[in-house]
Order: structure tokens, then sequence, then C-alpha cells
């Protein structure tokens, strides 16, 4: 993890409870300074795209897999598409329930993917990913 910067974190899921979930987690670690939730990955890209990165902090996206209209390798897709400078600003995590071999190995296909994590989001595998 970035050492030294305040961590943001952009929740994607379609699931209202799921975000909730998440949000909740992420505040209890204490850890977090901003977190944004959207229900559409098409929304989160188009919130990276306009807005300039906080360079004193470090955005973690999770973002699930199985979204209608945009889903979450779509959404990596096109945010590795986005420029260097905004892309180094950011770290993935893929979350979802789905145990389908070939998810899990696209997971490998995208260089901005740290992580795949199950759904939900539970306070081991956030505190695993934060250290």
């Amino acid at each position: 993890m970035v050492q030294n910067k305040k961590l943001n974190f952009i929740v994607i899921d379609d699931s209202k409870l799921d975000c909730f979930i998440a949000e909740k987690i992420i505040r209890n670690t204490g850890k977090c300074d901003v977190i944004r939730s959207f229900l559409r990955a098409s929304d989160a890209l188009e919130y990276i795209r306009e807005t300039k990165p906080d360079e004193n902090a470090h955005t973690i996206i999770l973002v699930d897999i199985q979204m209608p209209i945009m889903n979450g390798f779509e959404f990596v897709e096109a945010f590795e598409n986005l420029p260097g400078n905004v892309v180094n600003n950011y770290s993935v995590y893929i979350i979802s329930s789905s145990i389908n071999e070939n998810d899990l190995a696209k997971v490998h296909n995208y260089k901005s993917i740290k992580q795949f994590l199950n759904k939900p989001i539970t306070s081991n595998n956030l505190s695993v990913l934060l250290k």
C-alpha cells in the first residue's frame, strides 16, 4: 500500500446493501478519509475522469463483477485507458460472490487489478488489503 498518504475508497456495486456493508466496514477501520459509492460503474468512471486526483491521497476502488449496463471488467478496461497519471492514483480490487473459474482467471488479464476479494467485504479481507 502507498505509505504516508490518506486513503480514499470508491465502492462500485449495483447492490445498495452491499455498498452499505462495505462503507460500514471501511469506516470501522479508521484508516479512510473519504468513501464514495456508485451503483453504476459508468457513473464511477465519469467521476474518476472528471475529478483531479488528490496528490496527498491514494484511492482504493472496490468493483463488483456482475452489474448491469457496465460490468466490473468493462469498467476496468475503460479505467486502464485513462491517462497514467490518473490510473496511478488508484488500486483496483475486484469483489464478487462469483466462483466462476473464468472470472477468477480473467482478473489476471488486467494490470490494474491488485486482487480478487470475495463478497461480502469483511473486516478480515479488508485488513489484508490495507497492509
